[in-house]
This record gives structure tokens, sequence and C-alpha cells, in this order.
């Protein structure tokens, strides 16, 4: 339901944005930058591809800045889904965000 805004009403948190940057200048190999000014925390990796089994990887912290690069040289990239899931050391809350080739 609708209702007017009331100027004492304390305006809601700032969305979270994504910290992540994909360069796909290399489809079987994107590069994955922390775009952020603070760190991700235990980032783990998880891809998939129909009729292949999924992989994990685990990165630990990711830096501001820092680049990782992924190998999907195995993945059939038309199908592959790679899943990035990672902490917020300000909210210790758990963050997934997931993107293709």
């Amino acid at each position: 339901m609708l209702r007017p805004v009331d100027p004492s009403d304390v305006p809601p948190p700032v969305a979270y944005r994504v910290p992540w940057h994909v360069s796909r200048e290399d489809s079987a190999h994107p590069v994955v930058i922390n775009q952020s000014s603070e760190a991700a925390d235990f980032v783990r990796v998880f891809r998939g591809d129909r009729g292949r089994n999924e992989t994990t990887q685990l990165w630990g912290q990711v830096l501001p800045a820092e680049r990782m690069e992924l190998c999907l040289c195995s993945a059939d990239l038309d199908e592959v889904v790679v899943t990035l899931a990672w902490f917020r050391q300000s909210d210790g809350l758990e963050y997934v965000w997931r993107f293709v080739v």
C-alpha cells in the first residue's frame, strides 16, 4: 500500500553494490576483479555446465583491485555458469552473485 513519505522517517540504507567486474577478453579465462574499496572474505567460486561435474575453488580473501583468473578450458562456454560467494566484513553476511561468459 502506498503512503506519503514522512520527512522524519529514517531513510533506508544504501544498497550494497556487487564488488565484482568480469573481464571477458578471453572467454576461456575470464578475470574477476574486486572493484570495491573493501576486501571480500572467504570467497568461493562454483562453476558448472550441463553434463559435467561442478567444481569449486576457494580463493579466500580477495583484496580491493585484486584480479583472479578462472580457467574454463574444460567447460562448455555456452553452458557454464560461474557463481561467486563471499562474506562482507562490515556486516558478516554472505553474498552470492552469478555470471556467464
